[in-house]
């Protein structure tokens, strides 16, 4: 199992100055990625500030050398194809081919589309992430694109550089368990970074509930050409730092589930959300110990 650390892109991580010095701090203490949400309104959340997710993760790449980077996740459905593979493949030349791309749907849907003239349509905005998906795929091969699609279009575009890591960088999918759409869709990809009705942002998800995860994701890969490449299973929660034991606790049954990623997280309804202060010390204390 590997370890990241979460933050959100705003508060005193709104900074990319902040970033970096979280970045640093997460590569000392032998984390192996910092993963950064990507919004640009959140009700919860009113009155801070907010920094663009890939100028903060631009930065983070800046001062560090070995840490996987990426979003928390990007809602392809709100944003131009063409300019987020540009901006992903540029991250992916600075930090040395070691961006992570995970995608999902966004939300609150309510602030961060229908606030801004957008659609509120589920099933539009479900096309958009597919459809959106395939062209970031094709934009980052480097190769000639023509797409007439129901989204969107592109006319014999080339867009260079190609990313570094090859055929392109990983991409995981994100979803609500047991809602099944985003679980087939991330079994398409290379690995699913799920949520659950049970455990909001930061609370350990149940069991069970991992394992009935897993079963479906894995039946649902066996029909793929390449049903044996690897394939994460991202879980998250807030474990106690310091003490060994209980992590393992926490994190042990997960892992014997079929959990290849946990990526620490803060309580979303805490006040320690977006304060450097805390998550440095969980930062510094290590990853838990299996």
């Amino acid at each position: 199992m590997r370890f990241s650390v979460n933050i959100p892109n705003f508060g005193d991580f709104a900074d990319p100055r902040t970033v970096a010095k979280v970045a640093a701090a997460v590569e000392q203490a032998g984390w192996d990625g910092l993963f950064v949400w990507d919004h640009v309104v959140h009700r919860g959340h009113e009155g801070r500030p907010f920094g663009d997710p890939w100028m903060l993760l631009t930065a983070a790449a800046l001062a560090t050398s070995r840490i996987r980077l990426g979003t928390m996740v990007t809602p392809v459905a709100r944003r131009r194809p063409q300019q987020l593979a540009r901006q992903v493949a540029t991250l992916d030349a600075v930090s040395g081919g070691r961006v992570t791309f995970a995608a999902g749907l966004g939300g609150p849907i309510e602030d961060e589309y229908v606030r801004f003239g957008d659609t509120a349509n589920p099933k539009v905005l479900a096309e958009r992430l597919d459809e959106g998906l395939e062209l970031l795929q094709r934009f980052w091969s480097g190769e000639p694109v023509n797409h007439d699609g129901r989204h969107y279009q592109a006319r014999d575009v080339t867009l260079l550089p190609a990313t570094v890591q090859r055929p392109r960088p990983p991409v995981w999918v994100a979803g609500f368990w047991p809602n099944r759409p985003p679980m087939r869709r991330a079994a398409r990809w290379d690995g699913v970074a799920p949520l659950f009705h049970d455990a909001r942002h930061g609370h350990v998800p149940p069991l069970d509930q991992v394992r009935d995860l897993v079963a479906y994701v894995n039946t649902r890969r066996e029909d793929r050409s390449d049903a044996d490449a690897p394939f994460e299973i991202v879980l998250g929660g807030a474990t106690p730092g310091g003490d060994a034991a209980k992590a393992r606790d926490v994190i042990g049954p997960l892992a014997e589930a079929g959990a290849t990623w946990w990526d620490e997280r803060q309580i979303q309804t805490s006040d320690a959300i977006d304060r450097l202060t805390p998550v440095l010390r969980r930062v510094e204390q290590g990853p838990p110990v299996l």
